[in-house]
């Protein structure tokens, strides 16, 4: 009887042996992680979605030139009040500050406005709130105005028209700008633009 007590504790011990042998070789297996291994992630380019004459939709496009001719301080509503089946409102009365856009009858919550390809319609009310963005049509490349069902790719209503904006590309030499407008009733616009460029190479 005592001889078959020493053996399986003998046994026990043996195994208890062979089990953190085991171990030990698993973890000297196992690879040694780095954690200040950095992974670069691929450039995602955000892009807008425009239109062009053999797309079957009604657009219209306002570039640089035409812009900067009939900007004035308004606000975009105002910039586009000319184009075809569309009337703009202000609260004001002179285009600056809560302004309203209607296209073919449908109001602002109808229309998807995008920046870049962002969307800037309210996330609750799918409105836009042009008194946010005081002389933002200083800053705007190009715009497109598609009039009806247009190319929507983010959840705001586009049941009565699509605005894309785009804004100013980067420059990449130095450059500045100084403008200077005057209108009646002593409405006065003065705006300064500087850029540095490409710096290094790099920013």
């Amino acid at each position: 009887m005592p001889n078959a007590v020493a053996a399986i504790v003998l046994s026990l011990f043996s195994l208890d042996a062979f089990a953190q042998d085991t171990t030990t070789k698993e973890v000297a297996k196992q690879k040694v992680k780095d954690s200040t291994y950095v992974n670069t992630l691929n450039e995602i380019l955000v892009s807008a979605i425009r239109v062009d004459s053999k797309t079957p939709m009604s657009f219209s496009n306002l570039d640089k030139k035409e812009i900067k001719f009939r900007n004035l301080g308004q606000d975009i509503p105002v910039l586009m009040n000319y184009l075809p089946s569309v009337v703009t409102t202000s609260d004001a009365g002179n285009g600056v500050g809560y302004t309203g856009i209607r296209v073919r009858g449908s109001d602002a919550t109808r229309v998807n406005i995008t920046i870049n390809g962002i969307p800037y319609n309210d996330s609750e009310s799918h409105g836009t709130y042009w008194v946010n963005m005081p002389d933002f049509a200083s800053s705007v490349e190009s715009l497109q105005l598609q009039r009806g069902v247009g190319t929507s790719t983010n959840g705001a209503g586009a049941f009565g028209a699509s605005l894309n904006l785009l804004t100013d590309n980067f420059a990449q030499t130095p450059l500045g700008e100084i403008s200077n407008s005057f209108g009646s009733f002593n409405t006065r616009k003065h705006t300064v633009k500087f850029s540095t460029g490409l710096l290094n190479d790099h920013f």
